[in-house]
């Protein structure tokens, strides 16, 4: 009883709005739902684009296929003059010692900043913070010298540094914030209990911030899988591009062949698609955690 009367009331509430609120609600309402639509149509037009033949493709460019056709697919792993595979493999290495190497000094570094007091504790903070400001193409012309002169270019663990680097900043902030929400006591007592330093820090303090460690890999995983700037500028070798530099084969200097780069670049999306769409309620929440508890 009590719930269909909280549920009527809820109704008379609905059917007693004033039509300017109802208006401004369906209207809130449809524009959220065009938007989102304007978000996922691209990848849709990508897929079924992706089944026709080319000459189908540029005589109807956002037409169905009348014959779909995996035959763009089937020319892409067959041939391996493409070297898409190889270069799936470059991503999938280059990307996953990132991620490792970006958590694990994201963790350190925002656990000392948060909680070890030393003199020059705020200002690493700020030149760590000023990292998310300046641009990343400014620094591509140094970088390129520097790597140059220091025969750092064309080798498979090139794209860790700059990687690396660029990733921290927004780690340390968003572990900086996160620790700072987990109360001190618990430290204490692990010490009066005879716990280590390090056995607090990778024990107790690092399993509560999963979490955030949690976001932090996810977004630097999108941000890892899909950076072009630094591979284009410091890889040469077509055996050590990454996926972003493979796609670019697919475009030739006067004509493109566009189903079969679509096809292409669903095969590269389709793991960082579904890793979106199995975390992406985490990646909220670890933000939202990260921002507010600091």
């Amino acid at each position: 009883m009590i719930k269909r009367q909280k549920t009527g009331k809820s109704h008379g509430r609905l059917f007693h709005m004033r039509p300017g609120k109802i208006i401004g609600t369906v209207l809130v309402n449809l524009f959220l739902w065009l938007f989102s639509l304007s978000c996922i149509f691209p990848l849709v037009w990508m897929a079924y684009s992706s089944l026709k033949e080319k000459r189908v493709f540029n005589a109807d460019i956002m037409g169905f296929p009348v014959f779909p056709d995996l035959v763009n697919y089937q020319r892409i792993l067959s041939n391996s003059d493409y070297h898409l595979a190889e270069s799936m493999m470059n991503s999938v290495r280059t990307t996953t010692i990132s991620i490792i190497l970006i958590v694990l000094f994201s963790f350190i570094v925002g656990y000392i900043l948060s909680r070890v007091r030393f003199k020059m504790n705020r200002v690493l903070y700020i030149l760590f913070l000023m990292g998310m400001l300046i641009p990343i193409h400014s620094l591509l012309v140094p970088i390129y010298v520097v790597f140059t002169n220091a025969h750092l270019s064309d080798k498979w663990f090139t794209l860790l540094f700059p990687y690396v680097s660029f990733g921290l900043p927004i780690g340390i902030f968003l572990v900086d914030g996160y620790v700072k929400g987990i109360p001190i006591s618990l430290e204490e007592a692990a010490a009066i209990d005879g716990s280590s330093f390090s056995y607090t820090l990778w024990n107790i303090i690092m399993p509560l911030c999963r979490p955030i460690l949690l976001t932090v890999a996810i977004v630097q995983i999108f941000s890892c899988w899909n950076e072009f700037s630094f591979a284009l500028v410091l890889i040469k070798n077509v055996h050590l591009q990454t996926v972003p530099l493979a796609l670019t084969q697919f475009k030739g200097q006067f004509a493109s062949d566009y189903p079969k780069q679509m096809a292409a670049m669903l095969i590269t999306m389709a793991p960082i698609v579904i890793l979106y769409f199995m975390f992406n309620s985490h990646i909220i929440e670890g933000m939202v955690a990260g921002a507010v508890k600091g």
